[in-house]
């Protein structure tokens, strides 16, 4: 009889201890549920046919005289002028000008760093240690940010992913946006677009902790504590964790696949050791982010497919930054590999295209010609790739987002500018419109009101 009750008492213990691990696996489940959803509602658009320009896809296409089909938020069709326009549609004239898809910056700092960049505004780097993935940029993003208006009216840019600084190993999650004015950051938020994972390495978190006074003060530092954290993270994702964790839910979502790591890096041997340790602990980098050094390693990059996001030509304002050269987008694309140009500043964000033609013009000073049709893509197709969101945007496809710039020339040349943007097939800015020029809230009323030149 006491062996048949002790039975039955480690029978109702073992129940009652699958009761409560399944209820925490539940309970850790319930995280599966994206909080903060997007509510992104495209602007109305026409049915509109932009014809007779000399359209670049963002694939590597360049067509002459060219035809855009968009309607309902969507590409319709892109061919030539033989591309018959259906009745009701909205005909842009595009002779003598250029459309290109719009364009995309993967490393931005609006609405973190916003205007005016005072310290009361400034919400892009968590500080407090080195790892703190559990933060979210979303979190800090102004909307009224007049940056925002001024990227889509001066560079034409129609999505970011807006980072978390680089002072630390881990800084916390990024988001995407869609460049359209909204009273709430849900209401600019990609729909569908995945998180990403920022990271630094380097001579950022050495710098800030060792200052402290604390780890890592050196780059073997950043690795052990990187290292540390991706084993904890491995823990929590089997299990062992009882307690919910911000922090290590972005790592088991990294580990897992469903959140990109976009790693801001800059010398190559330090690329090649991120790497390794993404391989040590099962994630893949996405991009690496400034990449000064990059040309160094291009098929290292490309064995892995990784991109590296770059600017044109700043370099040497600090030692890891030495070795930079202009020509590093230029020899990345003679290897294959991938390449993106990036801002990572509230300027250079509304000159992206002129970024990507410097970069063209120095590869071209030693022989390294590459095509205008592939250097459109360094700044459309190429980051949505990067960003996760290159099936939905950067390319003019049929089904994709209507994401389209007419620009008044060249769009390589310093001298053009975009005339026209829609953003998800809805005019968003007209150059001949003054009732078409995005003013944030925060403007009103401030001199020079509604002047986004």
């Amino acid at each position: 009889m006491r062996r048949w009750t002790s039975l039955l008492a480690l029978g109702a213990a073992l129940t009652l201890a699958g009761q409560a691990a399944d209820a925490k696996k539940k309970d850790k489940g319930a995280k599966a549920e994206t909080p903060y959803a997007s509510t992104y509602k495209a602007y109305p658009g026409r049915p509109t046919a932009l014809v007779g320009a000399i359209v670049y896809d963002g694939r590597g296409g360049r067509i002459e005289n060219g035809t855009v089909l968009f309607e309902n938020g969507k590409v319709v069709a892109v061919g030539g002028p033989e591309l018959a326009i259906p009745a009701g549609y909205d005909r842009v004239d595009g002779a003598g000008k250029f459309v290109t898809p719009g364009v995309i910056d993967i490393h931005s700092h609006l609405g973190v760093y916003p205007s005016p960049g005072v310290d009361a505004n400034s919400d892009g780097n968590e500080m407090s240690s080195p790892t703190t993935p559990d933060v979210w940029a979303e979190h800090s993003v102004w909307p009224q940010d007049p940056g925002f208006s001024r990227a889509l009216v001066n560079g034409g840019v129609t999505s970011l992913q807006i980072l978390p600084g680089s002072a630390n190993l881990m800084g916390g999650r990024a988001v995407t946006l869609k460049n359209v004015p909204s009273r709430t950051v849900q209401g600019m938020k990609f729909p569908g677009a995945p998180y990403s994972l920022k990271m630094a390495c380097g001579e950022n978190p050495k710098r800030v902790y060792g200052a402290k006074g604390q780890k890592p003060s050196t780059r073997m530092g950043n690795f052990s504590v990187n290292r540390q954290a991706w084993i904890d993270a491995k823990q929590y994702m089997d299990g062992d964790h009882a307690e919910r964790d911000l922090g290590k839910d972005t790592l088991e979502g990294v580990l897992k696949g469903e959140i990109l790591v976009q790693n801001h890096c800059y010398r190559a041997d330090e690329m090649a050791q991120v790497l390794d340790m993404a391989k040590e602990m099962g994630y893949k980098v996405t991009a690496f982010h400034h990449a000064v050094e990059a040309y160094k390693i291009g098929d290292l990059l490309k064995a892995n497919d990784v991109c590296a996001a770059i600017w044109a030509d700043w370099y040497g304002f600090k030692m890891e930054a030495y070795d930079g050269i202009p020509e590093n987008a230029a020899l990345l694309a003679k290897q294959g590999a991938c390449v993106v140009i990036h801002s990572d500043d509230e300027n250079g964000i509304q000159r992206l295209n002129q970024a990507a033609a410097r970069a063209q013009a120095s590869g071209r000073r030693i022989g390294v010609d590459i095509p205008d049709a592939q250097v459109v893509g360094w700044f459309t197709y190429n980051a949505a790739k990067a960003m996760g969101i290159g099936a939905k945007t950067g390319s003019l496809e049929a089904g994709k987002m209507a994401d389209v710039v007419l620009w008044n020339g060249n769009p390589l040349s310093v001298y053009s500018r975009p005339e026209k943007v829609w953003v998800d097939g809805a005019m968003m800015y007209d150059a001949g419109d003054p009732k078409r020029k995005p003013v944030s809230d925060f403007e009103l009323g401030q001199p020079g009101e509604g002047d986004v030149k």
